[in-house]
């Protein structure tokens, strides 16, 4: 008598209830990721009405302002200073101006990398 057929029929088997186990797996982790997703968005606070969200200034919107500013002079010294030597650690502070005229490039100054001028020679 062969018995193979049973051998094949009992691996079959074997991997269907594998395959029914590991989709009941994935099903269970997708509700208990969705369960844990609910009780998370229940801790959170509440979305503002529209008559909690910000409003403009009472004298309007804030415009952009445009100065000409200048840069704080480097303090004179023998020695190299370093950046912790400066005033404001480096971060050197600048003032208002007090000409309004803000400087231009002048004509055959290149003004920047690559714009094409012969530059200032």
């Amino acid at each position: 008598m062969d018995t193979a057929w049973m051998d094949i029929a009992a691996a079959r088997g074997a991997l269907a209830i594998g395959l029914f186990v590991a989709g009941v797996a994935v099903v269970a982790l997708l509700v208990g990721a969705f369960v844990l997703g609910i009780r998370i968005r229940r801790r959170e606070p509440r979305p503002p009405r529209p008559e909690e969200q910000p409003s403009p200034p009472a004298g309007g919107p804030v415009r952009e302002v445009r100065e000409h500013r200048e840069p704080a002079e480097m303090p004179k010294s023998d020695h190299r200073v370093t950046p912790h030597e400066l005033p404001a650690h480096g971060n050197i502070p600048s003032r208002p101006s007090p000409s309004k005229h803000r400087r231009r490039w002048g004509d055959g100054d290149s003004g920047a990398f690559g714009s094409g001028g012969p530059g200032g020679t």
